[in-house]
């Protein structure tokens, strides 16, 4: 008589489960040699080797397809149990790869929802560090959040790390109320944001208390090794070349970096040049590293935000027109 324990922490344990476990008896009706517990987002086995083993390999095929597609039938959970469709579980993979991503409180489910988005997916699973530019909006952060929780719920990683360059305070930074964690926060706010609506208020606040997720300045990042974690660095756009090159050289073993920005939203001095632009250019055909361009297609925000980008975008053109014009 053996055990195991498969989590369940990557789906939603209701699509698992079911409407009142029904999805549950059908699994214990498949195996009924099989002892089968379910205690919150983990499901116990006990039994002979040879049956744990059968009934691990189908529950994970199902795991696997509520990954992807979000919600399974009954019908179609038997039908897995039954080991005869593997096959259309692949092929079902195959055509819609890493569609959810993570799901959070209340069983939301996370996804990339754009083509370009389920692009930064892909170049984040192939390679180690990923740039991905484009404007407001187009879920560039968001999706490498989500990517982030995925990693850090599949043991892939250890901790993740969330880091931003606070240039907006500048000089004012002095002026502004409270502690230095009160002074920054603001400008950490939407990466927050994002967690809040993939991991649940308590396990985040605890996440939190023991640095398994660390939010902080990309000031802070100096000096230290980051191993074994998911490393996102949002605009980047505002980071300067020695700042960007300080990130780049911090990433450790076992560890992926996603850098996000928008080099139409550079807030740096005027004597002070981007560091994204120059990192994108020089570091583009280096392998294990990947690039991905987000555009107006895929602004996922109110429906107003994509017709503002567009404009503002016409704006720049005809000014850089007329500029080459006046030369």
């Amino acid at each position: 008589m053996t055990e195991t324990i498969i989590n369940l922490e990557t789906v939603n344990p209701l699509d698992f489960f079911g409407v009142n476990n029904a999805k549950l008896d059908i699994l214990k009706k498949k195996f009924p040699l099989l002892k089968i517990l379910s205690r919150g987002t983990q499901l116990k086995l006990s039994g002979s080797p040879e049956q744990i083993k059968a009934a691990t390999e189908k529950i994970n095929l199902a795991i696997s397809y509520l990954e992807r597609n979000g919600s399974m039938s009954n019908n179609y959970f038997d039908q897995i149990l039954g080991g005869d469709d593997a096959e259309v579980i692949d092929n079902f993979m195959e055509r819609n790869p890493n569609e959810v991503l993570v799901f959070g409180p209340n069983g939301k489910s996370v996804r990339a929802r754009t083509a370009n988005q389920k692009r930064l997916v892909q170049e984040a699973e192939k390679n180690d560090v990923v740039f991905a530019i484009g404007p407001a909006g187009t879920g560039k952060t968001y999706t490498a959040v989500a990517l982030a929780v995925r990693a850090l719920k599949n043991k892939q990683v250890k901790k993740i790390i969330l880091t931003r360059p606070a240039v907006e305070a500048g000089e004012s930074l002095g002026f502004l109320p409270g502690d230095l964690k009160e002074k920054i926060d603001p400008y950490l706010r939407p990466l927050y944001d994002a967690l809040d609506d993939m991991i649940p208020a308590d396990k985040l606040g605890y996440f939190m208390t023991t640095r398994t997720i660390e939010i902080a300045p990309l000031a802070y990042m100096r000096g230290r090794t980051l191993d074994n974690a998911f490393i996102i660095l949002d605009e980047a756009q505002n980071a300067t070349d020695l700042q960007l090159k300080m990130f780049l050289t911090r990433i450790g073993a076992n560890a992926k970096a996603i850098i996000t920005g928008d080099m139409t939203q550079v807030d740096l001095p005027k004597n002070q040049r981007s560091g994204l632009k120059t990192a994108t250019r020089i570091l583009r055909n280096i392998s294990g590293i990947g690039y991905i361009e987000l555009d107006e297609e895929d602004v996922v925000r109110h429906r107003l935000v994509k017709a503002i980008i567009k404009a503002y975008n016409a704006e720049h053109e005809q000014q850089s027109t007329e500029r080459e014009a006046s030369r």
